[in-house]
């Protein structure tokens, strides 16, 4: 099912005389009422009416979540908080998250899109879906929740967690569609097996709509064959709306649609920022068309894919985006969560007792993620008291619960046992398989 033909299979010159006319408007939008861009604009010796083709947008600046952080929690907002009736955020570096905010046009938008990927994935309005992201700040659950009730779908809001009461509920409740991490999907597999259900023989799960993590092709393979499923894949990020930027149809597996009438997407080298051709492999900037509340342009991912121009045999004529295969910086995706080590850090560096000597290790045990953080204990705190180091090590682990909003793995260590480096500490040590 195609949900917006209109749109999907617009033309491409037609599809880009829409991109530009949107384009115009939230340029000139945003240099009326973000004083950020207005200053970054006047900077680089650019106006709004100095872009005459889409291809003038490389020659207005970049936006990076750095710019988000620096104006936290409303400063690069385009219209005035009364009108913003929906706030999400991610998680930061040190403890300024990047706020979204959404006006009612925007959730209508964005339940629109996610409508849009979920009927490209194969969902119908028979189907019982049941979401196992977590409801908060996130945007993921909320995103997929009411993109699915806008495509007339019956939504189990089960969140995450508590796997065996969620096989309980996919059996009673005849679950047909689940959304979450892959990971997570797979362990549900394993829980569902322990307690006695084979998962693609007395479950009726027939489709996953998965996203916020990597995920490879075996992976997609292990699913399929544990569930009796398709397995799909989508994409989004908060700052630009959160899920429904682009998802996969049944025709072309590994590619993802893009909304191109609401998101300019560019593909640039990572170092120099110079704009990369079609089929070149690069970092994804995304410019929103659409967006009223929080209006980004250039937006710099960090992901790094490649665009694909050409129609799909679907009949969708929408560029397609690759599956997103890592990023630039150094932030971690563990289960879904964004964590990044400076976060780790500051958590530690507050904690009496613990020595600035420390290694973050990640890797999987089954199909989870999981996060340990070994640390040296200070050689005035190292009685040799094991009840002392247990409750030094609740502390510490406590402490990064509440900052990363995952349960972390504690390993105190002994003074000196971590190796010393000459040059730059190696923090992160990532066993998992790559994707």
């Amino acid at each position: 099912m195609i949900w917006d033909p209109a749109h999907e299979c617009m033309a491409r010159e037609e599809l880009r005389g829409l991109q530009l006319a949107r384009l115009r408007e939230t340029l000139a939008r945003v240099y009326e009422r973000v004083p950020f861009y207005r200053r970054l604009f006047d900077e680089r010796g650019v106006k709004p009416e100095d872009l005459k083709t889409l291809e003038d947008i490389r020659r207005f600046p970049f936006t990076t979540k750095e710019a988000l952080r620096d104006h936290y929690p409303y400063g690069l907002f385009a219209v005035p908080l009364k009108e913003v009736v929906r706030l999400h955020a991610s998680s930061g570096t040190t403890g300024r998250p990047t706020v979204v905010g959404y006006t009612k046009k925007d959730l209508e938008t964005w339940s629109e899109l996610v409508a849009r990927i979920a009927a490209m994935a194969g969902v119908s309005p028979d189907d019982v879906v049941q979401i196992t992201f977590g409801y908060g700040l996130f945007t993921g659950a909320f995103g997929l929740h009411y993109g699915l009730e806008k495509l007339g779908a019956t939504v189990i809001p089960a969140s995450v967690g508590n796997s065996e009461r969620q096989v309980m509920i996919m059996r009673d409740f005849g679950t047909t569609v689940l959304v979450g991490t892959p990971s997570y999907v797979l362990h549900l597999g394993e829980t569902a097996r322990a307690m006695g259900i084979e998962p693609r023989e007395q479950l009726s799960v027939r489709l996953g709509l998965f996203g916020a993590e990597a995920w490879s092709e075996e992976m997609r393979r292990e699913l399929e064959e544990m569930w009796g499923m398709r397995a799909t894949d989508n994409y989004g990020l908060s700052e630009v709306m959160g899920p429904g930027v682009c998802g996969e149809c049944l025709s072309s597996p590994g590619t993802m649609h893009i909304a191109e009438d609401h998101f300019l997407v560019e593909i640039v080298d990572p170092e120099t920022g110079e704009p990369l051709d079609y089929g070149q492999e690069g970092e994804v900037v995304i410019t929103t068309l659409t967006k009223e509340a929080l209006p980004l342009v250039r937006y710099r991912t960090r992901d790094i894919s490649l665009l694909y121009p050409d129609p799909c045999p679907c009949g969708r004529t929408t560029a397609r985006l690759r599956k997103v295969v890592g990023r630039t910086d150094d932030m971690l995706i563990v289960s879904g969560v964004n964590v990044f080590p400076s976060q780790i850090e500051s958590v530690l560096m507050q904690i009496e007792g613990i020595a600035p000597h420390y290694q973050i290790v990640v890797g999987k045990k089954g199909y989870l993620d999981y996060l340990e953080v070994q640390v040296e204990v200070a050689p005035e705190s190292f009685t040799g008291n094991y009840r002392d180091l247990e409750a030094l090590e609740e502390k510490v682990r406590r402490r990064l619960a509440a900052v990363l909003s995952i349960n972390p793995r504690v390993r105190l260590l002994e003074p000196c046992s971590l190796e010393r480096s000459q040059g730059k500490a190696k923090r992160v040590i990532d066993n998992r398989p790559r994707a």
